[in-house]
């Protein structure tokens, strides 16, 4: 019954989606909770023939649970509608009644994602591989008023073209007036690198509107959710493209490390659920030290395409040395969810050396030194399962070294 974290320990895309909604269908739980990450996200479900790619929503939706988006995640109210009408379509009644927001998340706007893609398009061949969803241009405009930055300043290697004023929030869309002071002056702080933007009041027609269909929440949301029931924090991307222990400029203005979930917890116990494929993938630019033609051609992705601005679909073999490192930045993990298993044939790098792994469960299980907890053999629900005390005796062996503990 402890609140878990699930943690994705690649470059994304390990299949934390499929797992959530796994748990949530073991359940008992709560409420879904995300704690890092924005409208980027794209964790894919399969339910009884019904898919959908989640992105604000948590991936318990299909299994009844709510989700709670906290402070930590950057809100797209326009992208939240769209998802909410996608989720309709496939049968869930009235999503928005299962969504509440801290009032202190950072809003996304039309602003930040016209600004996100004009400086991505500016790098050229330097792409650092955006999505295009004005993720880090969101971060980076709330930093300015934090750091006390003017025109003319350089903040995180991008050069302040404007006046910034405090960065718009979700409590903000509870006050018309409020809000629409913050827009113009996003408008105006803009308009040197984009141009004429959108029209602000529609935007404050837009945003007063998600605000009378969401439950917006102040105060300690958080602990009042973990005190009234088991929770699922829902990770977005991968450690490997963590802020502080990602390789940059290939990284996510996000933490992804489990420390965000430990902080909304305050104290309260939860065990550590690291998610990883058989094998080695990423979206986009960066380094992929494993990168193998040969495994993309051998595994095609369904849910996963080249993107306008994140780029191509790449894979490879599964990297023993970057998994060693994401559980440790993680501050070690009490279990693992291994997802396609149904590839076969797969293989794992270590160093230079590269061999079969016929077996990955056994394999991870005895490389990070904690039990497997979850696995997934294909893209549905019907193809994981939660596994209740695997074995029963401790494993001591890598740099996992916890007591054995059943998600």
């Amino acid at each position: 019954m402890d609140h878990v974290i699930v943690v994705g320990l690649g470059f994304g895309d390990e299949g934390k989606g499929a797992v959530v909604d796994a748990l949530c269908a073991n359940g008992p739980v709560s409420a879904v909770v995300r704690f890092n990450g924005g409208a980027q996200a794209a964790h894919n479900v399969v339910v009884d023939g019904r898919h959908h790619t989640f992105s604000q929503f948590g991936s318990g939706t299909l299994a009844g649970v709510p989700t709670w988006l906290s402070r930590f995640v950057l809100v797209e109210p326009i992208a939240l509608a769209t998802e909410s009408r996608e989720l309709e379509a496939i049968g869930v009644a009235d999503p928005l009644s299962l969504m509440s927001v801290d009032a202190g998340a950072l809003l996304t706007t039309p602003f930040h994602v016209a600004a996100n893609r004009a400086r991505e398009t500016a790098r050229g061949q330097d792409r650092h591989g955006s999505c295009g969803k004005g993720i880090g241009e969101t971060v980076w405009y709330g930093l300015l008023g934090d750091r006390k930055a003017a025109r003319g300043d350089v903040v995180e290697d991008q050069r302040v073209l404007g006046d910034p004023c405090p960065a718009p929030t979700v409590g903000d869309c509870l006050d018309p007036r409020g809000l629409r002071r913050k827009l113009d002056a996003l408008a105006r702080f803009y308009e040197p690198l984009i141009g004429a933007g959108p029209v602000v009041d529609e935007l404050v027609e837009l945003y007063r509107a998600f605000a009378d269909a969401v439950r917006v929440t102040t105060g300690d949301e958080a602990g009042r959710l973990a005190d009234a029931g088991r929770l699922v924090f829902e990770g977005a991307q991968g450690v490997l493209l963590d802020e502080t222990h990602g390789f940059h400029p290939h990284t996510t203005w996000s933490t992804v490390t489990p420390r965000n979930a430990r902080t909304l917890l305050g104290g309260r116990g939860a065990r550590v659920l690291g998610v990883t494929r058989t094998y080695q993938t990423r979206h986009g630019a960066g380094p992929l030290p494993t990168e193998d033609p040969a495994v993309l051609a051998r595994f095609p992705e369904v849910h996963n395409g080249t993107g306008e601005f994140q780029g191509a679909w790449r894979a490879g073999h599964l990297d023993a040395d970057l998994l060693r490192y994401s559980v440790d930045c993680c501050g070690g993990v009490d279990g693992l969810a291994v997802t396609h298993l149904d590839a076969d044939g797969v293989k794992i790098a270590s160093g230079q050396v590269v061999e079969d792994m016929p077996d990955p469960v056994s394999y991870l299980r005895e490389l990070v030194g904690v039990d497997v907890l979850v696995t997934g053999a294909g893209p549905s629900r019907a193809d994981y399962e939660v596994r209740e005390n695997p074995r029963h005796d401790r494993v001591d062996a890598g740099v996992g070294g916890r007591d054995r503990a059943a998600v």
